[in-house]
């Protein structure tokens, strides 16, 4: 079934931009698109992310007419008052701060400056907007600030995200390296947050491995936050692709990296956590993708690590255990792509016959032992332990000595074993 297309958005499916009253005879119409983006990068600056209130109001009345309501002039002759149910269910504390951000916001002043960074302002029914984010509904991102050379939507197509401690180990930190440089070879995007700790050991690991990855900010994609992760983020800008919710300048808040964490679930394929404590913004994240049907993986870690301890107990319920990247592409890979069968070395006495290896057994050891001990000891005939006495002598385990067999002294290397016949 075809889901309802919000207000204003055009491209399949959506029936084309909503329908606008006739305009008076005059200068020609502005381009609907034209409005719908300058409308909804100035909602970026009104809204924090993820309103659901906001997102409802949307829906409900498009971009330019939300805009247009919260902008009206109260008791002015040419702008009465709003529809007091234009914003059903939102409380006018709510609404007034959004009238207030309003009175300070600069859309074009916005839009200019992602252009002279490189960058675009992606509003849903453009081609580079990543249709899987619709899947958060009413908490869907009004636009996405983006920066970097590649189309947003080709790559979140084949994305996982890797996610964890901004506190992290050595051993959470060459882990993430590890797995991102794996994905990176295999052709897939690494998706991460650009925190310290895990984040940015994913994204060095993709980078370093000459592959793709990816920054979900939870502040202005012009903002180098952490500042320490400065030289990063510049590098990801030039070969891979930042974006954010919030227009240029924002500053970051401790709610809008949860808010953020929704992005970096629904983008992508699938979110593995690597190190996370129990109260870990990480396991938002994966428990997020989780309720929008992406599958969610975990490493595990020392039982003793408590920074490992979030990430057990979401294996303990709805997380699958991956400890490399062929294991996370079986996941979340096309049909057929399954992880290399893993097993224990072959040893020599792996390839025995079964009645050979228990003449084998019956050896106690490097003393010489009389044949007929030796076939009471395995429960065979003395002429067919002798038999398969001498097929193991050929293969290098035992020894003769006069009438007497031992184990051999030397070690038997798989490479002179074959399978024993019977």
């Amino acid at each position: 079934m075809t889901p309802t297309p919000y207000p204003g958005e055009t491209g399949p499916g959506t029936g084309g931009p909503r329908p606008r009253a006739p305009h008076p005879p005059g200068p020609p119409a502005t381009d609907p698109r034209a409005e719908e983006r300058l409308a909804r990068a100035t909602l970026t600056h009104l809204v924090e992310p993820g309103d659901e209130h906001a997102g409802r109001a949307l829906h409900r009345h498009g971009a330019t007419r939300f805009l247009d309501l919260l902008t009206l002039t109260r008791g002015h002759a040419d702008h009465p008052d709003p529809d007091p149910v234009a914003f059903p269910g939102t409380s006018p504390a709510r609404i007034a701060t959004w009238r207030r951000r309003a009175a300070t916001a600069r859309p074009h002043h916005d839009l200019d400056r992602i252009t002279r960074l490189g960058g675009r302002f992606l509003i849903p029914g453009d081609t580079e907007w990543p249709t899987q984010l619709d899947d958060l509904h009413d908490a869907r991102p009004l636009g996405l600030w983006v920066r970097g050379p590649a189309d947003l939507r080709a790559w979140a197509l084949r994305s996982v995200a890797l996610v964890g401690a901004r506190t992290c180990t050595p051993y959470g930190a060459h882990t993430a390296a590890t797995l991102a440089a794996g994905l990176a070879e295999h052709g897939w995007v690494v998706v991460s947050g650009a925190a310290f700790g895990i984040d940015g050991a994913a994204h060095r690991g993709a980078l370093g491995n000459g592959g793709a990855t990816l920054a979900v900010l939870a502040c202005g994609i012009d903002i180098p936050y952490p500042r320490g992760h400065a030289g990063l983020l510049q590098r990801i800008a030039e070969q891979g692709i930042l974006l954010g919710e919030l227009p240029p300048g924002a500053h970051p808040t401790r709610s809008r990296f949860i808010l953020r964490n929704r992005v970096i679930a629904a983008l992508t394929r699938g979110t593995v956590v690597i190190e996370a404590q129990y109260r870990s913004g990480s396991l938002v994240t994966a428990r997020a993708a989780a309720r929008l049907g992406r599958h969610t993986m975990g490493v595990p870690g020392p039982i003793t690590s408590g920074l490992s301890a979030g990430v057990h107990e979401l294996l303990r319920h709805d997380a699958t255990l991956v400890t490399d990247a062929a294991e996370i592409i079986e996941l979340v890979g096309d049909i057929g792509q399954l992880a290399p069968h893993r097993q224990g070395p072959v040893l020599p006495r792996d390839l025995l016959a079964p009645d050979t290896a228990r003449v084998l057994e019956a050896l106690p050891g490097q003393h010489p032992t009389p044949l007929t001990d030796i076939a009471t000891r395995a429960g065979t005939h003395p002429d067919h332990t002798l038999a398969k006495l001498y097929e193991l002598h050929s293969l290098g385990f035992v020894e003769r000595h006069h009438d007497d067999w031992r184990l051999t002294n030397s070690p038997t290397e798989p490479s002179n074993v074959r399978h024993g016949g019977t």
